[in-house]
């Protein structure tokens, strides 16, 4: 899928320290709306530590754009939606998927019963995930891939600028990740940059339409096929040579 020239993230020299580890070094990277960046690279490569740049929630040098038509930075803040790679829940929590739909998608006060109108505007939302019939059970007691659906539904309400993915499908069954899957490659048809991070080799492969090869700096970058080719691919994940 081409991109629609609509918005583009651009990352531009991003370096992220802890103490006097680098953690990420001169990231820069673009990623056009419709298509789907994907992130590789072996176990503390710095992928998450990207994403935390990105959403600002570590110190770090460089910069982070989003623009809009012509190449022209937006003057807004962009929305963006997050799916983190877990989410630590209390089983006991009496807190339903409709609570935290309220909370993290509407200004209306949790702690009120929820009008009508709003929740039938929730449940349209979550059916498109078929997640509606999730909104009366307690988050801590979701399977893997009931939690990543309704994850997914309430970072895409409102509709988000773009999309951070970070392993999403974690401890997810077979079943649950073909689900999810198919709704990442519905809202790839939609208006938002999507940025995921995928030990999922073989989904990469097919379905992504740019990927960067992370280890701590940019190692290559670009289509699916070029990068899965290059040396630092192979050396990276020890294919055809010493593990």
């Amino acid at each position: 899928m081409s991109a629609c020239g609509l918005h583009c993230l651009k990352i531009n020299h991003i370096t992220v320290r802890r103490a006097d580890t680098v953690l990420v070094q001169d990231v820069s990277l673009h990623a056009h709306c419709g298509e789907i960046t994907a992130i590789i690279g072996r176990n503390g490569a710095g992928k998450s530590t990207l994403f935390k740049a990105i959403l600002g929630e570590v110190p770090h040098k460089g910069e982070v754009i989003f623009t809009g038509h012509g190449g022209t930075p937006t003057k807004r803040k962009p929305r963006i939606g997050y799916v983190p790679q877990s989410l630590n829940v209390d089983e006991g929590s009496p807190a339903t998927v409709l609570d935290v739909a309220v909370t993290f998608t509407t200004r209306y006060p949790a702690f009120l019963p929820v009008p009508r109108r709003l929740r039938r505007e929730i449940e349209a939302h979550f059916a498109r995930f078929a997640a509606a019939e999730l909104l009366d059970k307690p988050i801590g007691r979701l399977s893997g891939g009931e939690l990543q659906r309704a994850l997914l539904a309430v970072a895409t309400r409102p509709h988000p600028d773009m999309l951070m993915l970070d392993e999403p499908v974690s401890g997810v069954d077979r079943a649950g990740l073909q689900a999810f899957y198919e709704l990442l490659e519905q809202l790839r048809r939609d208006d938002m940059v999507i940025l995921l991070i995928s030990h999922d080799l073989d989904y990469v492969r097919r379905h992504a339409d740019r990927v960067v090869l992370l280890d701590r700096e940019v190692l290559s970058s670009g289509s699916p096929e070029d990068v899965f080719a290059c040396d630092a691919f192979r050396q990276a994940f020890a294919i055809g040579g010493d593990a």
